[in-house]
């Protein structure tokens, strides 16, 4: 559901804002419309198979401290996505505040537009209260560009990749052009070039063609996600940072793994041998077991 990569050739730059282009009235593509069909179909067959839960988890899904620190330590230190696989890696999240941009794409209509600043704005100011980061959407020197848009929008997209990202690749363009129909949406993140492991801007792509509760999950995982926990596991239970789909929303359990991501206890570089005892404290604090 979700690829995330430190892509540090190219660094995102912070442009003078440009007005969000209006909707498009003309009707959408066959192949948008294709694509709405599908991800519906998508959802429906998740919702009748008992998955897309929204209730955070119960007594069916038990987690203590030490699965806290074992699930912290898979999504934390691995990334599937990233270039050459960054198993066994450091711990990497952002040292400067995170201002977010929400940018639509022409065929995105008003209704949609509103509903989804609406819930980014209080998705965003979950995160920041969660982590003790300072997380807000902004429109000034933004340096997270999420993008809501659809099949339609691929020029729209590559366009202001090209104006966000300084250098850009084809390569790194063909992520955001030719996503295949199984990424329901996903995060790029890139590093600080004299700090591999400080986050510094990132971008995320949210289908516009998705019905609303995968959506919801997609702005969920993916800003999440480029906080710094990139990897999906099928042991971490109950989550989000897993492609089996049982949870579509943020968990309790998911929140404290961004609280230990987030504590000053922990820095970035670390690796998991080093971090594992400083995690084992807060894991324990957090579930209030002591130490």
């Amino acid at each position: 559901m979700t690829a995330l990569a430190a892509c540090d050739p190219a660094a995102l730059t912070a442009p003078t804002s440009s007005p969000a282009p209006a909707a498009r009235p003309e009707v959408r593509s066959a192949r948008s419309r294709d694509l709405q069909r599908y991800y519906l179909a998508v959802q429906n067959d998740l919702l009748a198979n008992g998955l897309l839960r929204t209730d955070g988890g119960g007594p069916d899904t038990p987690f203590d401290a030490d699965d806290l620190v074992r699930n912290f330590e898979r999504i934390a230190f691995f990334d599937e996505y990233s270039r050459g696989g960054r198993g066994g890696g450091t711990l990497s999240r952002w040292e400067v505040p995170v201002r977010v941009g929400i940018e639509f794409g022409p065929s995105v209509p008003p209704a949609q537009r509103n509903k989804d600043d609406a819930d980014i704005r209080a998705y965003v100011a979950r995160l920041a209260r969660i982590t003790g980061h300072p997380i807000s959407v902004t429109d000034r020197r933004t340096n997270f560009h999420v993008f809501v848009a659809g099949e339609d929008d691929r020029d729209f997209v590559q366009n202001r990749m090209r104006q966000l990202v300084s250098g850009v690749s084809d390569s790194e363009l063909s992520l955001f052009r030719d996503l295949p129909r199984s990424f329901y949406c996903f995060v790029v993140a890139v590093s600080d070039r004299r700090n591999p492991n400080a986050y510094v801007h990132a971008a995320a792509l949210i289908r516009a063609e998705h019905p609303d509760l995968v959506h919801l999950s997609c702005i969920h995982e993916e800003l999440a996600q480029g906080l710094g926990l990139p990897n999906d596991s099928p042991q971490v239970r109950p989550s989000i940072f897993n492609d089996d789909d049982e949870f579509a929303l943020l968990t309790t359990h998911d929140e404290m793994l961004l609280r230990m991501l987030y504590d000053p206890r922990l820095s970035p570089g670390m690796t998991a041998e080093q971090a594992r005892p400083v995690a084992r404290i807060i894991a324990n604090e957090l579930m209030g077991t002591g130490s």
